[in-house]
């Protein structure tokens, strides 16, 4: 592997959901993958200030976020994060699907979604095409 290639496993998420059941089944089934770096936060709120002490540190690769959550939701979340760093890597989690909460989440740049109930294939798959988009992503940064 080169050093522009990434595994799964080299992956490190910051995990946001504010139920604490769904948080521990999410991070066992990114352990199951390999995946052992995941920050953790219960809100957007407490996520805009993990990302504002990792972000200065690229310690951060993706955001995976849950939609509905108290004081900022998954879209608020999303649009502050796109105001600091518009391409971060942004994996919706959500039970909606309706035209204009995707539609939405598509205008401010989510990277894609992850409909629940949701089996790990499912979770590895998106997974595979942010790392995908980050190993280009480090090809061009090399590059230029």
């Amino acid at each position: 592997m080169s050093q522009l290639d990434m595994s799964l496993n080299q992956l490190k998420i910051l995990l946001v959901e504010d139920s604490f059941e769904s948080m521990n089944l999410i991070r066992n089934m990114l352990k199951d993958l390999g995946i052992t770096q995941v920050f953790t936060a219960k809100d957007g709120m407490e996520a805009l200030d993990l990302l504002g002490i990792f972000t200065e540190e690229g310690e951060i690769d993706l955001v995976l976020c849950d939609w509905n959550m108290p004081r900022l939701t998954g879209v608020e979340l999303l649009r502050q994060v796109r105001t600091c760093d518009p391409d971060m890597p942004f994996l919706m989690i959500t039970g909606l699907a309706d035209y204009d909460s995707v539609t939405e989440a598509k205008s401010l740049g989510v990277t894609g979604y992850i409909k629940k109930p949701f089996s790990l294939d499912e979770l590895e798959k998106k997974l595979g095409l942010v790392n995908r988009i980050l190993i280009h992503r480090r090809k061009q940064q090399f590059i230029i």
